[in-house]
């Protein structure tokens, strides 16, 4: 089993993650217990709900949401019966199950990784379908070969006044190392800066040593794919009480779930 940390939420305090070591003692059995012995504010119980922190606790991320968000704060010990008697009877929300893809997408967002899957995961029929290969697709194709691949942008490097440009790709199956040649890069600058999900067409050439590069003559930039990974595109959502909004929010007001769908790749120069 591989465990996250508590540093990995985005905007979860180390303040916030120490109150919640020093209360945890034999562990919590429910998201009101959690908030009375740590002592954390509504702010810190939503962002673990949303990072998916809950499970160990029985509670799936929506479910968690919800009971973050029904938690009574600041209640006075003689009061604190009376109001988990009250929440007791509340009858069940019965929320709807969040896909596999947006489980997925919202581990980015929140602690930038996953450990549940890849977002290229549940794009590869479409890219199959336009025959565009896998990252271990390419790594087998022959020698010399012109073929298409598609992955997330994890580097950008171009080493000093190089005549390259080093990019690499990733998906699910592993990564593609892509050389694209300096004079081609001002052809396909904004596709090769501002894509988080590129697209590149080239050549495959293997050095004496094993190593495969894929020689970029195209590059497309596809990241309006990774949207439908939340927007129901692949899969009808159905809306809960605990969502924010019946409908997706307006770019232009820059709602922080917007921000990004994957984080930004490490670029040098």
């Amino acid at each position: 089993m591989l465990r996250l940390g508590l540093r990995q939420i985005d905007g979860f305090r180390e303040a916030w993650a120490e109150a919640l070591v020093a209360a945890r003692g034999s562990g919590f059995t429910h998201v009101e217990q959690l908030a009375q012995r740590a002592g954390l504010p509504p702010r810190a119980l939503r962002l673990l709900a949303d990072a998916d922190a809950c499970r160990s606790i029985g509670l799936d991320r929506r479910d968690a949401l919800w009971e973050a968000r029904r938690t009574p704060q600041g209640v006075l010990p003689l009061f604190e019966a009376a109001d988990a008697a009250e929440l007791a009877d509340e009858p069940d929300a019965r929320l709807p199950a969040m896909p596999h893809s947006e489980q997925v997408v919202t581990d980015y967002q929140t602690v930038r990784l996953s450990l549940k899957g890849h977002p290229m995961q549940f794009l590869r029929s479409s890219f199959e379908r336009e025959g565009v290969l896998s990252c271990a697709g390419a790594a087998s194709a022959p020698n010399g070969k012109i073929v298409r691949a598609a992955g997330v942008v994890l580097i950008r490097q171009r080493p000093g006044k190089g005549n390259a440009l080093f990019i690499t790709l990733e998906d699910e199956t592993g990564i593609t190392n892509v050389l694209l040649w300096a004079r081609d890069f001002e052809r396909y600058r904004r596709e090769v800066m501002a894509a988080r999900l590129m697209e590149v067409e080239g050549e495959v050439q293997r050095s004496k040593e094993g190593v495969m590069h894929l020689m970029a003559r195209r590059v497309f930039d596809r990241s309006a794919m990774l949207a439908s990974l939340t927007e129901g595109t692949l899969s009808p959502r159905v809306l809960a009480c605990a969502d924010e909004a019946a409908r997706p929010p307006d770019p232009r007001h820059g709602h922080p779930r917007n921000v990004r769908i994957l984080p930004k790749s490490r670029d040098f120069h």
